[in-house]
């Protein structure tokens, strides 16, 4: 069975007029003027990662998963009445749900470490079990009735849907994001870099691609806009076979941050150096290989993080849910067709009354969508929406840094850190250079001054030089900049797998701290670094950056020079004996440090 990546399907907003732009997503709460509208969650909620709505066989019920409130929500959308509401454990963040035939519904507990399966008709927990450290993608396959996780430590994991034990443990690549089963494959997503690896039924990686990088026209610049792939929020199956995948991409132009509008003149309608757009996966046969015609399409406008994608059951229509506007944008597949370069789809985003973090179709093709903020199921085919009683957890850290910073565009604070990460991408700033994307877990605003080059002294000089002068958003008051501070302070570096081998990481450990080797020089302390700066063979001084949770964080470098972490310790990008004294360590040393690197 062949697979290819087809073709970005070319969804464009088109932009009449400022004015109409806002009005378009009025929805937007206007949240960044200074001392209005402040709101302190009592305990911050995690990072938007979407995809948490499923509907049951019967075609109405809805399964909701609520990360910010630790619950499942079982909707009968007909009724629009709550049935139940299923509590889990403080922390739990529950995510992906995938329903099985016995009338199940299975939920990946993201920071749990587990998967939850619940009776649907009864409302009730069945069974927890855990299955890794991080689990985000699930589905279910109906013909050996059995589940399969993707867990962002790169386990594969295969479970009975029925309960019990996992039946297989495939150790893949890091990153993992959603499964789509492909007859007797699977189609895994991979986060960031929105690659997709296609798993035989040998459980070995047959093929990967990612979306195509593409070329645009510039109404801006009049020039041409070159987008690299990125951060693949979103891969859900199609009816018909295969699937389909709501992804950004990033700009290769240099980006000049020192002329108006920054950032937001890097191409695309509404100029954002970040686009979104839709890819679709065609089955097809093993002995070929993956193919992605050279043509990309379009961006889709005005859809700051597009956390989720929904087909209706014909497949003629498709619902995009971009919780950085507050609005979901609908389309027709048949208008996707005729707009495949660089034309514009005449939809026009919807706001909904609240932040939408899921949409799915349900009986007759009408659209459900849910909402985390406030907790509620918004039907826009009648306007209804059916309120559920979770208490609120509204954050003005965590909307600022999850909005559009314009209100507008497609760009906001979490495109580039999407879940409070990093894109693994390296921009080239003009005229800073190329620098990658830093994550921001793990109490980073603590190594401050901020940035490769220490060139921000605080998150507050960070928010008016980078959120306003280079994003175009609304100037903060300092409680605001505090409360982004808050946010970020309380989103923890992610679980770590479980060590395959101690005694390999015990070796790295000495080696790490080693006087001769030097690593622990510079990464020393709580936050694994000395807050200075050093020129580790690069030719410049940067700022020396935390290695906490650095295993998630590839590619490594300023300038994203080294893929692996092995990779750092080449000459060529890693600096040589300036970055720490390695060249007289066996490749067997190597290893044991990496495997020591990789449990910080």
């Amino acid at each position: 069975m062949r697979t290819h990546l087809r073709r970005p399907l070319a969804l464009l907003l088109v932009s009449l007029a400022g004015a109409s732009i806002a009005a378009g997503c009025s929805g937007i709460d206007d949240t960044f003027v200074p001392n209005k509208d402040i709101a302190v969650a009592a305990v911050s909620p995690p990072a938007i990662s979407g995809g948490t709505l499923a509907i049951a066989d019967d075609g109405k019920t809805a399964v909701a998963a609520d990360p910010d409130r630790d619950v499942v929500w079982i909707v009968d959308l007909e009724a629009r009445a709550l049935k139940a509401k299923v509590t889990l454990e403080e922390g739990d963040e529950p995510g992906r749900v995938a329903i099985d035939n016995e009338g199940r519904a299975h939920v990946a507990l993201r920071s749990g470490g587990a998967v939850a399966s619940i009776d649907v008709a009864g409302g009730k927990l069945i069974e927890r079990r855990q299955v890794c450290a991080t689990p985000r993608g699930i589905a279910y396959e109906a013909e050996n009735d059995r589940l399969h996780v993707a867990c962002q430590t790169g386990e594969l994991v295969t479970l009975p849907a029925g309960g019990g034990a996992a039946t297989r443990v495939l150790k893949l690549e890091r990153d993992l994001r959603d499964v789509v089963v492909q007859g007797d494959k699977l189609l895994v997503s991979r986060f960031r870099s929105a690659e997709v690896l296609v798993v035989g039924i040998d459980g070995k990686i047959w093929q990967r691609e990612a979306p195509a990088k593409v070329k645009t026209f510039d109404p801006f610049t009049g020039g041409d806009s070159h987008f690299e792939p990125a951060v693949a929020w979103r891969m859900v199956s199609r009816p018909s076979g295969g699937a389909i995948m709501v992804h950004q991409r990033g700009t290769a132009n240099a980006v000049v941050i020192e002329q108006p509008g920054g950032y937001g003149s890097g191409g695309g309608c509404d100029g954002s150096i970040v686009q979104t757009t839709v890819t679709e996966v065609e089955p097809g046969d093993e002995t070929v290989p993956i193919v992605i015609p050279p043509l990309g399409g379009a961006s889709l406008s005005g859809s700051a993080l597009p956390v989720d994608i929904a087909v209706s059951p014909n497949e003629s229509d498709v619902t995009i849910v971009a919780a950085g506007n507050n609005a979901i944008l609908r389309t027709s597949r048949a208008s996707i067709a005729a707009n495949q370069s660089t034309g514009c789809d005449p939809s026009f985003a919807e706001p909904v009354p609240g932040q939408p973090i899921a949409a799915q179709y349900w009986a007759g093709g009408e659209l459900a969508v849910q909402l985390r903020e406030p907790a509620a199921i918004y039907l826009p085919g009648t306007g209804q929406t059916i309120e559920l009683p979770g208490e609120s957890r509204r954050d003005t850290g965590h909307d600022v840094f999850h909005q559009s910073a314009t209100g507008f565009n497609s760009l906001a604070c979490a495109s580039c850190h999407p879940e409070a990460m990093d894109d693994a991408r390296t921009w080239n700033f003009n005229p800073i250079g190329p620098r990658r994307t830093q994550s921001i877990r793990g109490g980073i605003l603590a190594t401050a001054p901020l940035h490769w080059d220490g060139d921000m002294e605080d998150l507050g000089h960070i928010m008016s030089e980078v959120f306003v002068n280079r994003m175009g958003g609304q100037p903060l008051g300092p409680r605001q900049s505090r409360l982004v501070g808050r946010w970020i302070d309380a989103q923890p570096v992610l679980p770590k797998a479980e060590v395959a081998d101690t005694t390999a990481v015990e070796r790295g450990k000495e080696l790490y701290l080693d006087a001769k080797v030097g690593c622990a020089t510079c990464h020393n302390g709580e936050k694994l670094t000395n807050n200075d700066w050093a020129d580790v063979g690069t030719g410049k001084a940067f700022q020396v950056p935390t290695l906490m949770g650095i295993a998630d964080r590839a590619p490594f470098m300023h300038d994203g020079c080294a893929a692996t972490l092995r990779d750092r310790f080449n000459p060529a990008c890693g600096g040589g004996d300036k970055h720490g004294v390695t060249s007289h360590l066996t490749p067997a040393q190597v290893d044991d440090l990496v495997a020591y690197l990789e449990t910080l």
